[in-house]
């Protein structure tokens, strides 16, 4: 939100002037007016949804931030965000909405919402899990029967369509509800009257079950170009659609908790969050680095009387964890991008290692070989660190590179999140390994 728009704003809302402030509001997207909202205290946000038609508050209020949003609907009464903001939200985001309300909250604005069959499509909804397709799906879309007429298909098309915003794509069941193909807008000017909708739908559709992950609904909707995908129950009934914008909020959400796993971070949390949530994310990994600190150096103190004949060695201290960090890190962060987007499957286990084997041994060979050069121009060629150093460099880029692609395939192969070993667990793992194969080698030469 503009600064300046910002401070526009506030004066009219502290002074009250409701008119002078819709006027402002009324030229705003729905995204825009949630941004503003963000930016204000409760009863600075309150004002402005008074406000705003009841269509706009439910769409400002499905793109506030998720903490001011709760925030917002722990002062609300349950009759309120029933009537003002679920009776005018498609089913996913009523679903959304009231999962994040505690289970009698839940139960209180179900019994206020005035539409039966909505609330019984939000009660059905709510039976799924949040991470299938079946939780992210909505209800609203325009379905037809494979064995109307083009009359009669238009008719019901345009009775249906006056209680949706979009329209995506136009559905075909036959008598038993089970999807049965897509019908093409352009069949409907150019095919005769007396054509059956059977007769110029699109037949077997690509749809996904309402068990399906979700990852796997974003990965078909992506590779075939989709603006929408149906979704059907076991026995191919259908029973919903996800769109793609459902589909692209998923996508960031996923990317940002990748994101923040990689970067060490234990939970889901944002810059503004109170600090002992912040804490909480942040603390246990830097606990396990300094556990991994502590090991190092207990690791380093054993080796008192090499560094006291080599002392040069202490030098390349930070070349080796430092390097076998941030290989191992890159190998992960391409097998874990590979897992995400479906081009590597955890099948090819042994062939993606090899593959990051030859890699790790051009990388190798070029960083060790510098490495050597400037050692040997440095302290000559009869010195211990001018080959252990080298030797050591070689040694932890193969072992990081190979560790950084295999545990996360195998993490995938047991069904656990592989984001969790980029960033600090290979990074601490690999420094103190790097740490023992430098002091081994510089041992076995000395």
């Amino acid at each position: 939100m503009n600064e300046e728009y910002l401070n526009l704003i506030k004066p009219l809302i502290d002074q009250e002037e409701a008119t002078q402030a819709k006027e402002l509001l009324d030229n705003l997207h729905p995204a825009d007016i949630a941004e503003l909202c963000d930016e204000l205290t409760l009863q600075e946000a309150r004002f402005v949804y008074l406000l705003l038609d009841n269509e706009t508050a439910a769409d400002v209020l499905m793109e506030m931030d998720e903490d001011k949003r709760k925030q917002f609907l722990e002062v609300l009464p349950s009759e309120t965000i029933a009537k003002r903001f679920v009776d005018h939200m498609d089913s996913d985001d009523a679903v959304d909405l009231i999962r994040e309300l505690d289970e009698d909250k839940q139960e209180e604005v179900l019994s206020h919402i005035e539409d039966i069959e909505q609330a019984g499509d939000i009660i059905d909804l709510l039976k799924y899990d949040e991470d299938t397709a079946g939780g992210l799906m909505g209800t609203e879309m325009v379905v037809v029967n494979e064995n109307w007429s083009m009359p009669e298909c238009l008719k019901e098309m345009r009775q249906q369509a006056e209680e949706l915003d979009e329209i995506y794509y136009i559905y075909v069941v036959d008598d038993d509800e089970r999807l049965k193909g897509v019908f093409p807008l352009k069949k409907m000017i150019t095919s005769p009257s007396v054509s059956k909708v059977k007769h110029v739908m699109r037949k077997d559709p690509l749809s996904v079950r309402v068990e399906t992950p979700i990852d796997e609904v974003v990965q078909a909707i992506e590779k075939y170009d989709l603006v929408a995908i149906p979704v059907v129950d076991t026995i191919g009934r259908l029973v919903g659609q996800i769109t793609v914008d459902d589909v692209m909020d998923e996508v960031r959400e996923q990317s940002e908790r990748d994101y923040q796993l990689a970067s060490g971070l234990s939970q889901d949390v944002e810059s503004d969050d109170k600090l002992l949530r912040q804490t909480r994310a942040r603390l246990p990994w830097l606990l396990i680095g300094m556990v991994g600190g502590i090991g190092n150096s207990m690791l380093l103190g054993n080796f008192e009387s090499t560094f006291a004949r080599f002392p040069e060695m202490a030098l390349y201290i930070p070349l080796i964890g430092g390097t076998g960090g941030n290989v191992g890190t890159q190998s992960s962060a391409l097998v874990v991008q590979g897992l995400a987007n479906n081009s590597l499957n955890a099948k090819d286990t042994y062939k993606q290692v090899g593959k990051e084997a030859l890699v790790a041994l051009i990388n190798a060979s070029i960083i060790s070989l510098l490495v050597y050069v400037y050692n040997f121009i440095r302290f000559g060629p009869a010195a211990t660190v001018t080959y252990s150093v080298s030797i050591s460099l070689f040694t932890v880029v193969m072992f990081a590179s190979i560790f950084g692609t295999f545990v996360p395939m195998t993490l995938e192969k047991l069904k656990i999140d592989p984001a969790i070993a980029t960033g600090p667990f290979i990074a601490i793992t690999n420094d103190i390994i790097g740490m023992m194969i430098y002091m081994g080698v510089t041992v076995l030469l000395s």
